[in-house]
């Protein structure tokens, strides 16, 4: 039997995805038997009154990247906290961080960071290899170049990426191809569950708008650890308390590289775990009961 409403929570989302995502529905439901009112908001309806909620947890804001200004004012202005909370969030933004975990010790894979009008020199320190490009702030292979430098498509390709952002550039991975990719995800820095991402035939994308498929499995030990240094150097950078995270890497040579870190919007892969759904619906009404 439900509990009497003790807290109302803000689904943010999108006009993408308007409502309550189906990967979600479990953790919604969950929430609400705990006694908390779950409603989904688009988070750029200028009609919303966020301050009717006692939080806002971000969900399937899948187009924030597209918005990236009005998507901060829009943190910047929230009238009640955020799942993550929001310096977390800005700083998850931007794929710079990529640098910073580095710094930190992290193997990631290899990338230089490149304005626009620096890209073509960029690339010209990186005669003959195959590479990807990709905006600092993006997501789902937005205004992504995948080629080898100096072959005339490729080169056709980057003269029309948008002159408004930085990139990064990075060696492409065979093995996202040949092995896949790994999404390990954490509820409060607990591991919870994992699933390996492969593309379609003929593709490198391995997101499903693009062909490609998840497979819940166990990463091992090896694995986990390594996602585990990943989050503790964004605590060490000054991120200790993160809600939920999503590391996603491949293992190439023998090593595992983390590709990014996903704390704003993550898809979680609760439809194939209910159980992770439940863990994560009981710490969110841990964290509820704290504000």
């Amino acid at each position: 039997m439900p509990h009497a409403v003790t807290h109302r929570l803000a689904i943010a989302t999108s006009s993408m995805v308007p409502g309550i995502h189906p990967d979600d529905a479990h953790l919604a439901a969950t929430l609400r038997s705990l006694g908390i009112e779950t409603v989904a908001r688009v988070w750029n309806d200028p009609g919303v009154d966020w301050s009717r909620h006692d939080a806002v947890l971000m969900r399937s804001t899948w187009d924030y990247f597209k918005h990236y200004a009005a998507f901060a004012a829009w943190l910047e202005h929230l009238p009640v906290p955020t799942i993550n909370d929001r310096r977390l969030l800005r700083w998850n933004g931007n794929k710079r961080y990529l640098l910073e975990l580095a710094a930190q010790g992290i193997d990631i894979i290899p990338t230089q960071i490149a304005s626009a009008a620096d890209l073509r020199q960029t690339l010209a320190g990186m005669p003959g290899r195959e590479v990807v490009v990709k905006p600092t702030i993006s997501g789902t292979a937005w205004h992504t170049a995948r080629g080898t430098v100096g072959d005339a498509a490729f080169d056709r390709k980057v003269a029309q990426l948008p002159e408004a952002f930085d990139y990064l550039v990075q060696p492409f991975v065979p093995e996202v191809v040949s092995e896949g990719e790994w999404s390990l995800l954490f509820f409060d820095g607990d591991y919870s569950h994992a699933v390996i991402k492969r593309p379609t035939a003929g593709d490198y994308r391995v997101q499903s708008e693009f062909g490609g498929s998840a497979e819940v499995v166990d990463p091992g030990a090896t694995l986990i650890a390594s996602a585990k240094r990943a989050l503790s150097a964004v605590a060490a950078l000054g991120h200790p308390d993160v809600a939920y995270a999503r590391v996603d890497g491949v293992v190439s040579q023998g090593r595992f590289l983390l590709m990014e870190l996903e704390m704003i919007e993550p898809f979680l892969h609760l439809g194939a775990r209910p159980e992770a759904a439940e863990r994560f619906a009981r710490n969110l009404h841990k964290r509820l009961a704290a504000y």
